[in-house]
């Protein structure tokens, strides 16, 4: 696609305005959920599905929203998604009991599984392969935490009055942005054969399946255990015949080639230990400041302001790093910060200042910065553009698992270790449940370490460019392409 600089930088200028709303609806959630509690007087189990509810929709509907994209047009996947989002952000403000709320998060997640992949793969086939698509995604990587930053400081502010003005407030915006996407956003090229066949089968299967493996994590923390084994062994049965499905499907919703890309794979599995990790520790840190401590939502926003460092780290200190470094070290560098910054909070006391707690948070918005948006670069380089939808859902949806697996997780370990009463109460629940960011971050520095060892012989990729005497530019092998 030819573009001059203008359009390409206004496109992206929309695109990163949609998923800034995705960040600051998370983020303005967060500390929002303290005052969601006290009024529809909810246990902290139903709490978590709060925020669980939109990660199910998100994590289930990813890889069939990725591979909606690819074959109906990065366009119309983008804007009707958008739209929808924009109207049950809206109506979740309107909720009188807890279920209402979760059903509305469940459908915004669902939308986002379908505008999230779109909007990336508008990236990577709009943007010519080198450093300034890789400039672009990191770019779009840290409007994303810009926007959960300021949802931290405007969440607190406006819970502080009524958190029904969390899902308010937004809407005005959003539909700013929807209206600068309709001439920016580019048509779709016109089909050069007949529409393209739908794997209905395959879509079903694997949106159950999907969204039975991120319940089995959800209520891994509260449920029985037949019922966690029973949803776990269902999800896993409907993996495997979704695989027999695709072997046999001539136009299979997931070619399963792709997953021979070990840059491709390997991302996926560092970006869902990676963001397990984070949204465990931010679920903890929001509940300890608020319930343990007795910190108002404005304060605790501000006070977890550090950890969006990354909007304004990702598109100014990234860069050169990636160019001067390659990705892979990046990655590796801010999952080592990552993991440093939750062990400093490992021995977290009751007479802590925010002072001692400054250095734990920012180290975490620091390893935000290096670590998501070269995961994107990695996991869509040397995808072919027909695919760069179903890239972009398979590592959304490794992310959107992680989230829930990372909120189950904590809740599951902070729970045992409280003896059943109010998990946030006692510091030692706390800590436990630290454990479990730190286990998951140093888990993922030992995949990138094993991954920069094994990319060491054919040298790191830079500039856009592969160091290996070959002249082909990133973005073009034939090692992914369809067959």
């Amino acid at each position: 696609m030819s573009r001059s600089a203008a359009p390409s930088w206004a496109l992206l200028l929309v695109l990163c305005g949609a998923v800034f709303l995705e960040g600051i609806d998370i983020g303005m959630l967060n500390v929002a959920l303290p005052p969601i509690r006290g009024e529809l007087g909810l246990t902290t189990g139903e709490l978590q599905w709060v925020m669980s509810g939109y990660v199910l929709g998100y994590g289930g509907f990813m890889l069939l929203g990725g591979r909606a994209a690819d074959l109906f047009g990065r366009r119309r996947m983008f804007l009707v998604p958008l739209a929808v989002f924009l109207v049950f952000s809206g109506l979740g403000g309107l909720a009188t009991e807890g279920w209402m709320l979760i059903a509305a998060r469940f459908v915004t997640g669902v939308c986002a599984a379908f505008m999230a992949p779109a909007g990336l793969s508008i990236i990577t086939t709009s943007f010519p392969a080198g450093p300034r698509r890789e400039r672009a995604l990191l770019v779009y990587s840290g409007t994303s935490g810009g926007g959960f930053s300021i949802g931290l400081v405007a969440g607190g502010l406006l819970s502080a009055a009524d958190w029904r003005w969390v899902f308010f407030a937004p809407i005005a915006p959003a539909l700013l942005v929807l209206l600068a996407a309709f001439p920016l956003v580019p048509k779709d090229p016109a089909p050069r054969q007949p529409r393209p066949r739908v794997d209905v089968a395959g879509a079903i299967t694997v949106t159950v399946a999907v969204l039975l493996l991120v319940l089995t994590v959800e209520q891994a923390a509260h449920a029985p255990v037949l019922r966690t084994t029973g949803t776990l062994a269902t999800a896993l049965a409907l993996l495997a015949a979704f695989v027999m499905l695709e072997r046999r499907a001539p136009a299979p919703l997931l070619r399963l080639g792709i997953l021979r890309s070990r840059p491709l794979v390997r991302a996926g599995i560092m970006g869902l230990l990676f963001t397990g990790g984070f949204f465990g520790f931010q679920f903890l840190a929001v509940l300890h400041l608020q319930e343990f401590r007795g910190w108002s939502a404005a304060e605790t926003s501000f006070a977890l302001l550090p950890m969006g460092a990354d909007a304004v780290l990702a598109p100014t200190l990234t860069p050169p790093l990636v160019r001067r470094f390659g990705h892979t070290r990046v990655i590796v560098a801010g999952l080592l910060l990552a993991a440093l910054g939750y062990a400093w909070f490992l021995p977290v006391g009751a007479d802590w200042t925010y002072a001692a707690m400054f250095p734990g948070l920012l180290l975490v918005g620091l390893a935000f910065a290096l670590v998501h948006g070269p995961l994107a670069i990695v996991a869509t380089d040397r995808i072919a553009a027909c695919e760069q939808g179903l890239a972009g859902g398979l590592l959304y949806t490794s992310f959107q698992f992680g989230a829930a697996f990372g909120l189950s997780a904590v809740t599951a370990v902070t729970t045992a270790a409280g003896g059943g009463n109010a998990p946030f109460t006692p510091l030692g629940g706390y800590r436990a449940g630290l454990i479990v960011p730190t286990a998951a971050v140093v888990i993922a520095l030992l995949i990138g370490v094993l991954g920069m060892r094994e990319r060491r012989p054919g040298r790191a990729v830079r500039s856009g460019r592969r160091v290996t005497g070959s002249t082909e530019p990133a973005g073009t092998g034939s090692v992914t392409r369809p067959k």
